[in-house]
């Protein structure tokens, strides 16, 4: 089992897809990572030699900020805009959508489950 940044890659994908699940490696930098350290794009991860292995640890340790680094990087930026007191930052800490979205209809992924409000009474005829 080839385990990469902390992360045990599934044996029976193929070693791009396989990269896929280090989080800050989508599917153009597994294939710059293949092909910088010289391993078949086709070669599933089960069939990766223990050289392979060392050769794509070493170009993601040099390149590339994966894991855990980067998720403490993102969070510190998120921290920075919320101190400043941006626009950006104002939205995440209202837990809004911060990039233009409408909110009037949509947006529930952001504000989370439907809080009902009790509706005006109808007026008598």
């Amino acid at each position: 089992m080839a385990r990469i940044a902390g992360i045990d890659l599934p044996k029976s994908k193929r070693g791009i897809v396989g990269l896929t699940y280090i989080h800050g490696i989508g599917n153009s930098r597994a294939a710059h990572i293949l092909s910088t350290a010289k391993v078949s794009n086709d070669k599933k991860v089960e069939d990766w030699s223990d050289q392979d292995i060392a050769g794509i640890r070493e170009v993601i340790g040099a390149e590339f900020k994966v894991e855990g680094e980067l998720r403490s990087e993102v969070q510190t930026n998120i921290k920075r805009l919320m101190d400043i007191g941006c626009y950006r930052g104002l939205r995440h800490r209202k837990g809004l959508p911060l990039r233009g979205q409408r909110t009037k209809n949509n947006a529930r992924t952001r504000k989370g489950k439907k809080k009902t409000i009790a509706g005006k009474k109808k007026a008598p005829k």
